[in-house]
């Protein structure tokens, strides 16, 4: 199934589904209902513009996103989309995991067995996280950047929250001391809920690791197959992908790191209707540093 958005979040349309006249009286009852039905969930389903997904489990799926014409100076990008009430997200820091020194991602992932697993942040060249980092409702011993807004949030430890989103320091407020997350990182932010781009227009060319937050609650995590600017990519979510409702920067250049579990995609990775994504990991994708800090999402 795939869909898009077109006037407003409600307009999508499912491809492919044809009734001739003859059925047309038989089917008449089935086709309101479907359309009554679908009002309700697609906005739920279609989390971006123009984005044929591919379901990987529960609540995860995954795809390539080709902005083209509409932001010609922004790479294709890997999408993974993440629902929230279905997905589980965990802060990993290798210090805290008792490690002597910085895991690849993909030994990242065999130790923790996330399906998806994306870098955080920055640090400084002793590893130490730049920004506030929580795990399990701890400080992990980092200080807030005052300069950096951003701070993505999962697991709350209050009733009535969501599972998961993005604070806008400047707008919205995080008591250190006494946190209503469970998991939290903090990064630049992007784009805000006022659509103003929170980045400079002169920024440098560098590998992006983006997470957004969707209308309709869903968390996407982007990474750019080419180098572009912070700036280019917020203005193409405002021009391409209105679904986007927030969004925050991630570390970039060498640190942008995704990784999906080989199990999820592998098995049927030389099929050819099967998305072009699985090429990102069926060889080489670059080189991969060690990374102090990774975020995980995994089936709650």
């Amino acid at each position: 199934m795939s869909c898009r958005y077109l006037a407003s979040r409600y307009d999508c349309v499912f491809a492919g589904t044809v009734m001739n006249r003859r059925r047309w009286r038989k089917g008449a009852k089935h086709a309101v209902r479907f359309f009554i039905l679908s009002l309700v969930l697609l906005p739920s389903l279609c989390p971006a513009q123009d984005i044929s997904w591919e379901r990987l489990s529960d609540g995860l799926m995954v795809s390539v996103w080709k902005p083209g014409d509409a932001c010609p100076t922004v790479p294709t990008m890997l999408v993974v989309d993440m629902d929230p009430e279905r997905t589980k997200f965990s802060v990993h820091h290798y210090a805290q995991e008792g490690l002597s020194e910085p895991p690849r991602i993909d030994e990242w992932q065999k130790r923790t067995g996330h399906h998806v697993l994306f870098n955080a942040g920055l640090f400084r060249e002793n590893f130490a996280y730049l920004g506030l980092l929580y795990k399990d409702g701890r400080s992990l011993g980092s200080r807030r950047h005052t300069s950096w807004q951003g701070l993505f949030v999962a697991e709350p430890l209050a009733l009535g929250l969501k599972k998961a989103r993005i604070l806008d320091l400047a707008a919205e407020r995080f008591d250190e001391a006494q946190p209503r997350y469970r998991e939290a990182a903090q990064a630049l932010m992007l784009l805000d809920l006022t659509g103003k781009i929170r980045v400079r227009e002169g920024g440098k060319h560098a590998y992006q690791t983006i997470v957004a937050e969707t209308k309709a609650g869903h968390i996407l995590l982007l990474k750019s197959l080419g180098a572009v600017r912070l700036y280019d990519i917020a203005q193409c979510f405002k021009d391409a992908l209105p679904a986007v409702r927030q969004a925050m920067a991630m570390d970039g250049g060498s640190s942008s790191d995704v990784r999906i579990l080989g199990s999820l995609w592998e098995k049927d990775f030389l099929v050819p209707d099967h998305a072009s994504w699985k090429s990102l990991f069926g060889g080489s994708t670059g080189s991969h540093i060690p990374l102090p800090t990774v975020i995980g999402a995994s089936p709650r």
